[in-house]
């Protein structure tokens, strides 16, 4: 590096190379005028740079990593990532981009998939694929996730990945049309001809058996993502989010609840529990005011992105195509009035989850108990923005 540094330093003077690439350009300049252009010299010095800084970029970040005391916020941060590809636009049409990687273990990301049929990739079909992977990796039962615009529109458990499949395009047949589908077991050739039914724009699982593969090739822009283990990562990631003049990061939300506590004086059967769970792990993954219904492990309604927590319930019980009677309901975030109860007893909602917190529990509390609805809090808020 001491010497790349160097001769970059005197680019004026001397070529210096790094990247084979470059080789065609410098052969041909010499070969035609002698010598390379001062602004051929002045683009390999800048490449030398980016290089080195790159090359010492990956040995702070590792250094860190063996430190006594490690500091995942330290008073610098410098991150390396590998080019992996330049894409046809951005999130719209006149945007340019590009997609990077990260240096490291990367299993279990669409970094390290393996794309086996369909069109390039596009900046939102990657957005979307990572927003779907990231809620899958909350189950481990045989699930299927689908996305659009990287909220959840269709999720649910089932006995196998046929099961699971069948029950999530239930939950929204007309939002999962043209989304992005996660699967974390491989797709059989009964799911396949299933999903082959409708427009779907990706597929990911860990695996398609030979008979998929055949069924899903007479869909030829249809894209299909192998991803192996798609569990958490070490804990150790970086939220980062860019923001004008500079980012904010924060550790990646790998966390459930803090605590379960039953405050109502009616409790949640075990069918109920693990319905409530169900669908907090979904609603942790809605763009906030969230509310995610759900019941047998199936998406019923899903209300994203609202200002408001009432209006989120509102719209979720509104567009639901499901008699929602015995289903459970979970929040992000608490309840600031008891008006989502109400709204919550009207629709036939049987259990609610939510962290807790407000000035105003006790008037949720009251109000499920005048309606005979059983509440949990979990101590633990799951904004996502």
């Amino acid at each position: 590096p001491a010497m790349l540094r160097g001769a970059a330093k005197n680019y004026r003077d001397v070529t210096v190379v790094t990247d084979p690439r470059d080789y065609d350009v410098i052969i041909k300049e010499i070969e035609n005028k002698g010598n390379t252009d001062i602004e051929t010299r002045y683009d390999l010095a800048l490449k030398v740079f980016e290089h080195t800084a790159h090359y010492d970029s990956l040995i702070a970040n590792y250094l860190k990593t063996k430190t006594r005391k490690p500091d995942m916020f330290s008073e610098t941060l410098t991150l390396a990532y590998e080019k992996i590809q330049d894409l046809r636009y951005g999130e719209n049409p006149h945007q340019k981009a590009a997609f990077y990687k990260e240096i490291g273990n990367n299993k279990g990301t669409l970094v390290n998939g393996e794309q086996l049929q369909g069109k390039e990739l596009s900046f939102n079909n990657i957005n979307d694929a990572n927003g779907a992977l990231e809620l899958l990796k909350e189950f481990s039962e045989p699930t299927i996730v689908a996305v659009k615009h990287t909220n959840p529109c269709g999720v649910a458990s089932g006995s196998d990945i046929y099961d699971a499949w069948k029950k999530a395009y239930e939950s929204d047949k007309v939002s999962v049309f043209g989304g992005i589908v996660a699967a974390n077991r491989m797709i059989t050739e009964q799911t396949a001809k299933e999903m082959a039914k409708i427009f779907l724009e990706v597929i990911i699982a860990p695996g398609f058996t030979k008979e998929a593969l055949g069924i899903f090739s007479g869909k030829k822009n249809l894209r299909l993502i192998e991803v192996e283990g798609a569990d958490f990562n070490d804990g150790r990631g970086l939220h980062i989010r860019r923001i004008q003049g500079g980012i904010l990061v924060q550790d990646e939300n790998n966390s459930l609840l803090e605590e379960i506590r039953v405050v109502t004086n009616t409790a949640p059967g075990e069918d109920e529990i693990e319905d409530l769970l169900f669908a907090l792990r979904v609603v942790k993954h809605v763009k906030s005011n969230a509310i995610v219904i759900a019941r047998n492990k199936q998406t019923l309604a899903i209300g994203p992105g609202q200002t408001s927590r009432i209006w989120a319930l509102q719209n979720a019980i509104r567009n639901s195509v499901h008699p929602l009677k015995g289903s459970v309901l979970a929040s992000d975030a608490f309840f600031p009035f008891r008006d989502c109860v109400d709204e919550a007893a009207k629709a036939g909602v049987s259990s609610i989850i939510q962290p807790g917190g407000s000035v105003n529990d006790a008037e949720s509390i009251e109000a499920c108990n005048e309606h005979g609805i059983s509440m949990m809090f979990t101590g633990m808020r799951h904004f996502k923005h």
